[in-house]
């Protein structure tokens, strides 16, 4: 026999009202290397410089489902030539349902990406790795002060809706080869 008092009616909406956060999935979208100057770059022995430029997206799959993407670009040079490029997007799709509109925002800006970036990470260290040249490991990186970064520059007049950007230290310094 099935409880239909009153309470047990309220308990149910109530659980179906309740906010939902679920990953999916974790997957590795797309990556890339180029190596222009191999194999007469391995002769240098200057260390090289590290450009890293990062990027992060969300779009919706369906309903109360949004993939999250996050990109990373890693270029280093020694003198004016380029060692190798590499980049990655690292995808993840997440479940998100009975957020207030307020919370969509860092969570698909700093809670997803802070999920799928240690993913990313390894999997650009390996790809680097297996060129014979040593690994970069790509700095952690704050995704609220991204976020943070990233809403400030969409809210100055003329900003573009998409904003790829350098996240504060991650010049030289943010990988290390």
């Amino acid at each position: 026999m099935t409880d239909t008092t009153p309470a047990a009616a309220a308990g149910s909406v109530g659980a179906e009202m309740a906010p939902v956060f679920q990953l999916q999935r974790v997957y590795l979208k797309d990556a890339s290397l180029e190596m222009p100057h191999a194999p007469h770059i391995f002769l240098e022995a200057e260390a090289p410089s590290v450009d890293i430029q990062l990027e992060v997206s969300n779009t919706p799959v369906i309903d109360n489902v949004h993939e999250v993407v996050v990109r990373v670009t890693a270029t280093a040079k020694v003198k004016d030539k380029v060692l190798f490029l590499v980049e990655g997007k690292q995808g993840g799709i997440f479940e998100i349902r009975n957020l207030a509109d307020e919370q969509m925002g860092p969570v698909l800006g700093v809670v997803c990406p802070g999920i799928i970036y240690p993913y990313l990470r390894a999997n650009i260290a390996d790809l680097i790795s297996r060129t014979g040249l040593p690994a970069i490991h790509l700095a952690e990186i704050n995704f609220e002060a991204f976020y943070s970064q990233k809403m400030a520059a969409m809210s100055q007049p003329g900003a573009a809706g998409s904003v790829a950007t350098q996240p504060a230290g991650a010049s030289n310094g943010a990988a290390s080869p």
